[in-house]
């Protein structure tokens, strides 16, 4: 099965397996949103997939430790 292409940019994938992503709603509509809310979407959240949903948009399970 072929990989989500538009998916696997937004993500980063650590050596442990780990998926990273960019919270939603940070490009736009910030004027009027408090600090804190604004702060909070800074930081990246954890994805967290089984492997038959990591392996569709993925492509791969998470890599194996050696």
């Amino acid at each position: 099965m072929k990989t989500n292409k538009a998916f696997t940019k937004r993500i980063k994938i650590s050596r442990n397996g780990k998926l990273t992503a960019r919270k939603p709603g940070q490009n736009h509509f910030n004027a009027k949103e408090s600090r804190s809310g604004h702060m909070n979407r800074r930081r990246t959240q954890k994805l967290v997939f089984s492997k038959q949903v990591s392996q569709r948009y993925i492509g791969t399970a998470s890599p194996s430790r050696n």
